[in-house]
């Protein structure tokens, strides 16, 4: 069974990472894999307490400690929920990549993502949204668990995609979906971004979810920050399959992801 992944680094920012998952595990119906990358090894660094140190010092035993912390704060949440713990040996980036063939989602805590050098040398975050082969979620902050779940909608193909999981989490969360339909340039949007007809069969298969359409005004990316107040769940689309041209372009996905005030779920679409 695929479950939902979430990385760790020992922060707090980490630890709320994990408290999300563990309920959208639990929502899910999934176990959930902690994962914490271990780097030292490939540093070629001593792993075990120094001489005359305490038995339970050195960096494994740490990396171990940071694992622990995140299991308990896990079954604090989702008691009922399985969950599994892991330390591979690798750099937090390549790991979490290489776990996402098999996740269903993977989440991660947002430290970092707002530094302007996180951003330009590429920071997990960054690299996880324009890379991973799931759906990731940002977690910032902490978000109403039951505000409605805002889908950024700007016309282009790939639609479907979001949708798919806007509707499904706002399904599991007892929430509403509220399209925000965002234009290019700084451009209101004018018309109906997602006609009734391609909403019909979400409508169908998610009878209580309620839908909400909002026009957003002024930049993409900072309109939907200001309509993302009060959100459970920000929804993007992201097109990039590599971080450096993520980075590079500026895309809606990677500006939300340093700036929302909510959690941020990217969804990879069709180019």
């Amino acid at each position: 069974m695929s479950a939902v992944v979430v990385g760790v680094d020992g922060s707090e920012e980490g630890l709320r990472a994990v408290e999300w998952a563990a309920g959208e595990a639990g929502r899910r119906g999934r176990p959930l894999l902690i994962v914490h990358a271990f780097i030292w090894p490939l540093m070629k660094v001593p792993l075990g307490p120094a001489p005359g140190a305490p038995a339970e010092g050195g960096l494994r035993h740490a990396a171990e400690r940071v694992l622990a912390a995140a299991l308990e704060r896990a079954r604090q949440v989702a008691p009922a929920v399985e969950v599994a713990t892991d330390l591979p040996e690798a750099e937090p980036a390549v790991a979490l990549l290489h776990r996402s063939r098999q996740a269903e989602l993977l989440v991660v805590g947002s430290r970092g993502l707002g530094e302007l050098g996180g951003l330009l040398l590429g920071s997990v975050g960054a690299r996880l949204a324009a890379e991973a082969a799931c759906p990731v979620v940002v977690v910032r902050g902490p978000a109403p668990a039951h505000g409605p779940v805002l889908v950024g909608i700007d016309g282009q193909d790939g639609t479907g995609e979001l949708l798919a999981f806007a509707f499904a989490h706002a399904a599991r969360a007892a929430s509403t979906v509220t399209l925000a339909h965002v234009g290019d340039g700084g451009m209101e949007h004018r018309g109906e971004t997602v006609p009734e007809r391609a909403l019909a069969p979400w409508r169908e298969r998610y009878p209580a979810v309620d839908v909400v359409r909002e026009t957003l005004t002024g930049h993409p990316g900072k309109a939907l920050m200001r309509a993302a107040t009060g959100a459970s769940l920000l929804v993007v689309g992201s097109r990039h399959r590599h971080e450096l041209e993520a980075l590079v372009l500026g895309s809606v996905s990677q500006s939300v992801v340093h700036h929302a005030a909510c959690p941020v779920a990217i969804v990879q679409v069709r180019r």
